[in-house]
């Protein structure tokens, strides 16, 4: 007992003696102009000295660091489906649809993204469950392919009409603005996949090239409240974006010398009664080069149009009621592009159209282990060649889809639904046209 009091004596005189310490250091000229040691003059050029040397120590210390910069965040999708009927069917937006499958991961996604200055930043995103295009069996599995890598560099003053930091120019791989859905982050969709028809104009979402945004400051401050409030919006790709890119989708090297352009115009609003809504169009054009194998048969190389360089152009209107509680999605594009001919001999130019339709109900629970439901309904459907794909295969997609997701913790989800598919099996040729159903189950965790 004596020893611990006398701990505590100790630890307290030594305390005091610090604090005596401190403030005799930081008052010692004033104690040597008090005794007359040193003249006023003397006395103010020490005082001056010690200020400036706390402004730099407190500016030193607000200075953000390189590691206080950068944020971290991500999210992992592990999948389970089970086809009750034929298991023929096959989707290439979801390699868990088909037979002998198990537990897979559909996503595991690392997020590094911060600002390097006022007027620059960064985001890079790689991909840890990633296939091999062309491999088969556990050696495709887990690979780590790169999915965003851009600078966005702001204009930090105003600029003929355009306010500070309303307009940017966007370097590198992206998302290409195409398609409310495409920009839409897989962390926050409801559906399983992306629709084929939207998805089909820029299979991946994204493109190496540069982009130009324009968001108005109140638009930038609601595009931000429709992600964080969660009713599942896109993020800020602009009003207004104009871009150019390669035009071969994600990670695949040009393969001609023509550029695809992307013109870009939405527009969300809140009505007077907080209902929000947004409505847009998108289009683009540009050449695509289509891919061939070699060999004879089903799978022979059927002759090109312009050594394979086809006119790959489409328009799109979406229009979005976001769930409030009752919300509602629609999108359509129609255009031209790659496709196969009937006889599987010759690949041309062909007409493309497709889209969705989709109801859903948002209910906020806010309690321990479930924050909110959301029931989803949906309707797609697609005619036109897959232009990413082999010999570039006309597709055919009807579909429709029932789910629920179940928001345990803003962390955590699961989503389950069912989908009666009739979709054109564009993997392996002679391309026949597979119908069944498909039960799927998703937890999500969000870090």
């Amino acid at each position: 007992m004596k020893n611990w009091w006398f701990a505590v004596a100790v630890c307290t005189l030594g305390l005091g003696l610090i604090f005596q310490a401190s403030q005799a250091h930081a008052n010692v000229e004033d104690l040597l102009y008090e005794k007359g040691q040193i003249t006023k003059e003397e006395w103010l050029k020490l005082k001056a000295e010690h200020e400036r040397d706390d402004a730099i120590v407190a500016e030193r210390s607000a200075i953000k660091k390189w590691f206080d910069k950068i944020s971290i965040r991500g999210y992992v999708q592990a999948r389970y489906t089970y086809l009750p009927g034929d298991k023929s069917i096959r989707s290439e937006y979801d390699s868990t649809i088909r037979d002998n499958t198990g537990f897979a991961f559909r996503r595991v996604r690392l997020v590094f993204s911060g600002d390097v200055t006022d007027w620059l930043s960064f985001y890079i995103q790689p991909e840890f469950a990633g296939s091999v295009p062309g491999t088969t069996g556990d050696q495709s599995n887990h690979f780590v392919q790169l999915r965003d890598a851009y600078a966005d560099i702001f204009m930090p003053v105003p600029f003929l009409f355009f306010e500070e930091k309303e307009l940017r120019v966007r370097v590198g791989q992206s998302k290409v603005p195409f398609g409310w859905e495409n920009l839409q982050s897989s962390q926050n969709r409801l559906t399983f996949d992306r629709s084929d028809g939207i998805n089909s104009a820029v299979n991946g979402e994204r493109d190496l090239g540069f982009f130009v945004y324009y968001t108005p400051k109140e638009t930038r401050k609601l595009f931000k409240k429709l992600v964080d409030s969660g009713l599942k919006g896109t993020g800020d790709y602009g009003v207004l974006g104009v871009g150019v890119y390669n035009g071969q989708t994600i990670n695949v090297n040009e393969r001609n010398d023509n550029k695809h352009i992307v013109l870009h115009a939405t527009y969300p609003m809140e009505l007077p009664y907080g209902q929000i809504i947004q409505f847009g169009v998108d289009a683009y054009r540009g050449t695509f080069n289509v891919g061939t194998p070699s060999g004879t048969g089903l799978a022979g190389t059927p002759t090109l149009v312009n050594n394979g360089n086809i006119l790959d152009e489409r328009v799109g209107v979406h229009f979005v009621l976001y769930p409030q509680p009752i919300g509602f999605q629609a999108e359509w594009n129609w255009g031209n592009g790659p496709q196969l001919n009937a006889s599987r001999t010759s690949i041309g130019e062909g007409d493309v159209q497709g889209g969705y339709v989709q109801g859903m109900y948002k209910w906020d629970v806010n309690k321990p282990w479930l924050t909110s439901l959301i029931p989803y309904v949906r309707y797609q459907e697609y005619s036109g060649g897959k232009k990413h794909r082999t010999n570039s295969p006309f597709n055919v997609v009807r579909e429709w889809e029932v789910g629920m997701e179940w928001q345990i913790a803003k962390a955590l989800e699961f989503t389950i639904a069912y989908a009666r598919s009739r979709r054109t099996d564009t993997q392996t040729a002679p391309y026949n046209i597979r119908e069944g159903d498909i039960v799927r189950t998703q937890l999500q965790y969000n870090f």
